[in-house]
């Protein structure tokens, strides 16, 4: 009987551990973990189309993670999508001819803004707006024009 419900405590703690390292890993696959971390400086940047892009979504500098996105609203006055990111503080020589540009990872994957660094030596800090962008290439559309294009010069 003791060694029955030492083979049940045994399995219980087991399947403790199991959910915990479950919890750490959905926290890590959905990105909520970095929504916590509040640390960094902001960035603003607008767009006429940002596709599906979305709060926590990364934003990448050469491949490598620099920030996340951190809102995405609308500008009523301007009809422009104001996309507000936030960069982590190891990455503070932006220079402030930066380019952002929307991308998809993938084919069908999220969409991530890239950030193209300009020559300026001069860097954006917290509360900057990046001047230069590129809105979202929407698949339909690119595929509309292409069909459109080859169906006028026939």
């Amino acid at each position: 009987m003791a060694k029955q419900r030492g083979i049940e405590i045994l399995v219980g703690l087991f399947m403790a551990v199991g959910f915990v390292a479950m919890f750490f890993l959905a926290m890590q696959v959905s990105n909520l973990s970095a929504a916590v971390n509040g640390e960094g400086y902001r960035l603003t940047a607008r767009f006429s189309n940002v596709g599906s892009l979305k709060a926590r979504s990364p934003v990448s500098m050469a491949g490598v993670r620099v920030g996340r996105v951190e809102d995405v609203s609308f500008d009523k006055d301007t009809y422009e999508a104001v996309v507000t990111m936030r960069i982590d503080t190891a990455t503070d020589t932006i220079p402030d001819d930066t380019f952002a540009n929307i991308f998809t990872a993938g084919l069908l994957g999220e969409q991530y803004i890239a950030l193209e660094p300009g020559g300026s030596m001069d860097y954006l800090r917290d509360g900057d707006e990046i001047a230069h962008t590129q809105s979202a290439l929407i698949l339909e559309q690119m595929i509309g024009q292409f069909l459109f294009s080859k169906a006028g010069g026939d």
